[in-house]
């Protein structure tokens, strides 16, 4: 059964995935900041129970970040489907999952529940509806923290309101080279959404663009507003990319990373990101004979903790950086 990252939808050669977060609390007990350890599990039990007891029970497993190795759990937050900052509360931390790893629902991180679910390529509505239909159980059979005037409570104001924070993961690569990031960055600012790095120093050419404005706002008008500028962004890439082409230089570097794919004995983090965005934009522009979903499995299976967890053993960086190598060799010939 394909992942999300595995699979390749309406404008998949710029918009990677569609990713949709919800905020929720309940009512009656204080935010997971100010809880006790006795609290937290109970919060947790209770927020489970719901979807336990709901159509959609089948669905999720549950799992305890307590029971995993440091790199099972680091492992899912290469994945997105848990925060950096929930990995710092292993001891006591669980979450559900989708059996299709598409849908999950840290417990008790900064707001008793956080709900995030991923769509391949520009779908958000898609991934609007898988997070609503779980939002809808927690409404119907918890009493969440809400207000008429403001919308739902949330520990941190910036999601008062809808809680809701949608984003595009976008593959910026033409961009970035025409050095046109800044800029972007500023004018999408001032229109209320942020464009932000995936990987640090921007490896990957692998941008982020999220809403900022979550109060006063419909969710509707939300995903419009984010999906309207997404496509004017696809549009300038897209533009980009076509100036690209008659750069003779610019082609032979991309049949140089797939070559470098192909053949390196060790790929560190930053080279391996650097060569797979090549690779993924000669794909795009049909220069290279490779699909998406080999890039995105690539992507979200060979970083780090996630190699270390197949491997279930101990790995130096440059063991990660032999095995790295070895498998996309494999993968690739």
């Amino acid at each position: 059964m394909s992942k999300w990252y595995q699979g390749e939808g309406k404008n998949a050669d710029v918009v990677m995935a569609s990713c949709v977060r919800l905020s929720r609390n309940l009512a009656d007990a204080p935010f997971p900041s100010r809880m006790s350890s006795d609290i937290r599990k109970s919060c947790s039990k209770k927020i489970y129970a719901a979807v336990k007891s709901s159509p959609l029970a089948n669905e999720f497993d549950m799992i305890n970040l307590a029971e995993l190795s440091d790199a099972q759990a680091a492992a899912y937050a290469e994945k997105q489907l848990i925060s950096r900052a929930f990995l710092k509360l292993k001891s006591k931390a669980s979450f559900m999952l989708s059996k299709q790893e598409d849908v999950s629902v840290m417990l008790c991180e900064e707001d008793h529940i956080k709900i995030t679910a991923f769509a391949s390529g520009e779908a958000l509505e898609d991934a609007y509806q898988k997070a609503d239909r779980l939002d809808d159980i927690f409404i119907d059979t918890l009493k969440l923290a809400y207000s008429d005037r403001l919308g739902f409570l949330t520990a941190s104001p910036v999601n008062l309101g809808t809680g809701l924070q949608a984003s595009y993961l976008l593959h910026l690569p033409a961009l970035q080279r025409a050095g046109a990031l800044y800029r972007l960055s500023s004018m999408v600012g001032k229109l209320g959404l942020s464009l932000r790095e995936l990987f640090k120093n921007g490896d990957g050419d692998i941008y982020v663009l999220s809403n900022q404005v979550t109060l006063g706002i419909s969710e509707k008008s939300a995903i419009d507003n984010i999906t309207a500028i997404c496509d004017q962004i696809v549009r300038q890439e897209r533009a980009e990319r076509e100036a690209m082409k008659e750069n003779y230089d610019f082609e032979d570097k991309i049949y140089r990373a797939l070559g470098i794919l192909k053949s390196a004995r060790r790929l560190d983090s930053r080279e391996f990101l650097e060569v797979l965005s090549l690779v993924r934009l000669g794909a795009a522009l049909k220069y290279l004979d490779i699909d998406y979903k080999t890039v995105g499995e690539m992507l979200y299976t060979l970083q780090n903790a996630s190699l270390v967890a197949s491997a279930d053993k101990e790995l130096t960086e440059e063991a990660c950086a032999k095995l790295r190598a070895q498998i996309i060799r494999e993968r690739l010939e």
